[in-house]
């Protein structure tokens, strides 16, 4: 009875797993297109399709160095995304104890007028934006690319998900903490945040993406090439015509994913428990 019952079990996982890769194939495959076109001739790009190329060009990676200054549009992308990540993170935290452990006049208010906050589109606020950076003289600079999603939209919503998840930590523990003679922000530093990882991952893994992907603001507020980021840049591999280097664009998207599958491997555990572990108090 056992081993027929193991058998059973076998089978349904067996069969489980095969339906999960059959659904994920239609998710799976842009990407493996993406990849194996990266190493393509455009003529053969819209050829007769075939996932992997007649002839690996490896010279495609080197042109896309060499066409613009994509090493430099890189670098901006990463530490703009870092930077705008740990800054995210140290404001939404603090922001976020202070709304779930705190208690002041308006509190209550102000959390209401936060969520309010992320109905708002970017568009919206765009214009405003524009003119209020260019009175500071902060045009085709890269600090509005990190002050604006660090006190924008983003920053209220990780400043939301660290207040919720701040709200089901044990307040046994901050008591504790009082007794030993921790302030309120020795408190936030030795007990919230390190019991707070899972949030902290999931934020930040949140933030650089945003960031990473940011192409609105770098298009308004930034105009020197060598300021680019990495969406803008992706969008300037054109030939003389103005038409797509098809081959080109792959190759530096390919390039381009590399940071954000690194950073979600490394994080993926804590992400998930952040998840999990979110919403389960208002």
């Amino acid at each position: 009875m056992t081993s027929s019952s193991n058998r059973l079990l076998i089978v349904k996982r067996i069969c489980w797993t095969l339906a999960l890769l059959a659904l994920a194939i239609p998710f799976v495959f842009p990407f493996l297109w993406m990849i194996s076109s990266s190493f393509k001739s455009s003529s053969e790009i819209f050829g007769e399709p075939s996932l992997v190329p007649n002839v690996w060009r490896w010279q495609n990676f080197i042109d896309v160095f060499t066409f613009q200054p994509f090493a430099r549009q890189y670098f901006n992308s990463l530490y703009i995304a870092a930077l705008v990540t740990v800054l995210t993170l140290t404001v939404s935290s603090l922001a976020g104890y202070a709304l779930a452990r705190m208690r002041f006049a308006g509190a209550g208010l102000l959390m209401l007028f936060l969520i309010s906050a992320l109905m708002v589109p970017e568009e919206v606020t765009i214009i405003p934006n524009f003119f209020l950076m260019r009175w500071l003289g902060l045009m085709d600079t890269h600090v509005p690319l990190i002050l604006l999603p660090v006190f924008g939209p983003q920053g209220i919503m990780a400043t939301f998900l660290m207040r919720q998840y701040f709200l089901v930590l044990p307040k046994e523990i901050e008591e504790a903490g009082k007794m030993d003679g921790l302030s309120r922000l020795g408190i936030w530093w030795r007990i919230a945040v390190p019991m707070s990882r899972p949030a902290l991952a999931a934020v930040a893994i949140i933030t650089f993406l945003f960031s990473w992907n940011l192409f609105l603001e770098p298009l308004v507020f930034v105009s020197s090439l060598d300021l680019f980021t990495l969406p803008l840049a992706l969008n300037n591999f054109n030939d003389p015509y103005g038409l797509p280097l098809w081959n080109l664009q792959l190759a530096a998207t390919s390039l381009a994913v590399v940071p954000i599958l690194g950073i979600y491997l490394i994080a993926q555990r804590q992400i998930i428990e952040s998840f999990a572990m979110s919403g389960v108090k208002g």
